[in-house]
């Protein structure tokens, strides 16, 4: 995973800055600021060709541990943003800029907090060391069809991807961008200073690889770059271990706050995992705990067992009646199955202890549209697109509310929004054109103005899938 990540990134890089020069180095001197452009292209990209999870519970989860980590660091150039991407691999990466995204299989098997922030710091190390940029800085000789070539394997992944990869003579490149020996010790021991000066178990980075490793034989693709290309990996357990013994006591027996994590753990096995291996997960769970209950819930409504799915959201809200989760996902459910009454009580119960819950306005927002009180819904839309502003599904709903209360044009809009989000470049060109046509005053102008500006990035990346 970790070299198809590069190879991408690799790319992106090249489209920015131009041709390779054959034998000579491939950036010279990489500054800050180039390691900031393609960062934000990178991410672009992913954007436009991954799934992403924008559930605000698990996004700023994610953001506050990276925060958390950053925080102890001396002052950086750059600030660290996360992205979670839908994907059951056990992996997690950074890239120069600041970038970093987790995978949701990662956060689904790891078993505390501090093992994730263990990888977390880990990666971070990467790219506060700037390894990436030092090794780019000493690549030569990469052609521009290579890359292509790799491009087309990192995009495809598993045995196509090799395959494509393989046949773009590609080998030296991606050896050249893989982690050195060297870089991925130097990112184990900043990464577990990192660790312990953010206040975690310091157990939690080797914690984290011996699960990684011990999940991922026989799972291919699944298992992540910088462990598999080092067969030394109990080498470096073992040195990890040599740093941890050496500390204060009270450091290394620090205890592991994981609340939230399981919080976001449940969530995401319930809303995203496999329905019986996530069934499997949450039976060998407390049953009288609410985070396991509301996770039968969300479960059983995925299959349609309507009645098994009211019992458990019944039980977790007995459990835990001023839960926020609890009440937001509960609502969602008797909204899904038309019990307004009973979604709107538990959707304003849940916005009243948490406001800031975007899902949960979300929710609410399509409640009030569809009793027609759209001025009320158009502003509960707004205050979640503050939250999420490329989330195609509130642009898509937003949109059609707008159209119902002939705002025509903001209505088209919003859609061309969901369209370009969605990666949908046929869509995002008709709503645009429609758009076009009825923009009238100012602001409409400026509101046109911006869209396309949006909509021409998007497809500058469209026309390198």
């Amino acid at each position: 995973m970790r070299v198809r990540v590069l190879l991408i990134w690799l790319c992106v890089a090249c489209l920015c800055f131009g041709p390779v020069p054959a034998r000579a180095a491939l950036f010279g001197e990489f500054g800050l600021a180039d390691e900031m452009k393609v960062g934000r292209e990178f991410e672009a990209l992913v954007k436009s060709s991954m799934p992403l999870v924008e559930d605000p519970e698990i996004k700023l989860y994610v953001q506050s541990v990276v925060d958390r980590i950053v925080a102890t660091l001396p002052p950086q150039p750059y600030k660290f943003q996360t992205s979670v991407m839908l994907h059951n691999s056990l992996n997690a990466f950074a890239v120069p800029g600041g970038f970093v995204f987790v995978h949701t299989g990662l956060i689904q098997n790891l078993k505390h907090e501090s093992e994730l922030a263990g990888v977390l710091s880990h990666e971070i190390a990467h790219v506060t060391q700037r390894h990436i940029a030092h090794r780019i800085e000493r690549g030569t000789a990469i052609s521009l069809a290579s890359i292509a070539g790799m491009l087309l394997g990192a995009l495809a992944g598993g045995n196509v991807g090799q395959a494509a990869i393989a046949a773009s003579a590609a080998a030296g490149p991606a050896a050249m961008l893989s982690y050195s020996r060297a870089d991925e010790d130097d990112a184990d021991q900043f990464g577990i200073r990192y660790l312990v000066n953010a206040g975690y178990n310091p157990l939690g980075l080797s914690g984290a690889f011996s699960r990684i490793q011990e999940l991922s034989y026989g799972r291919g693709a699944d298992y992540p770059e910088y462990l598999s290309t080092h067969p030394d990996l109990t080498a470096r357990l073992t040195t990890m271990a040599s740093r941890v013994q050496s500390m204060p006591a009270d450091v290394r027996h620090r205890p592991d706050g994981d609340a939230r994590f399981c919080r976001v753990q449940a969530l995401i096995w319930a809303k995203y995992g496999d329905i019986q291996h996530a069934g499997q997960v949450f039976a060998a769970r407390d049953p009288d705990d609410a985070m396991t209950l509301m996770g039968l819930g969300i479960l059983a409504a995925r299959q349609n067992r309507v009645k098994d799915a009211e019992a458990s959201f019944r039980r977790a809200l007995e459990l835990a009646p001023r839960d926020s989760l609890v009440l937001r996902e509960a609502g969602i459910f008797h909204y899904n199955m038309s019990d307004i009454q009973v979604a709107r009580a538990q959707l304003e119960q849940c916005l009243q202890i948490n406001p800031d819950d975007a899902m949960g306005q979300f929710f609410y927002a399509r409640l009030l549209d569809d009793e027609g009180d759209s001025h009320g819904a158009q502003a509960a839309y707004r205050r979640v697109l503050r939250y999420v502003p490329e989330d195609a599904e509130v642009h898509t709903y937003y949109g059609r509310s707008l159209g119902k209360s002939r705002q025509e044009f903001w209505g088209y809009l919003h859609l061309a929004y969901a369209a370009v989000y969605s990666n949908d470049e046929r869509r995002a060109k008709s709503w645009l054109d429609k758009a076009k046509s009825g923009a009238r005053t100012d602001e409409e102008q400026a509101g046109l103005k911006k869209c396309i500006e949006v909509y021409t990035s998007r497809q500058k990346l469209w026309s390198q899938r």
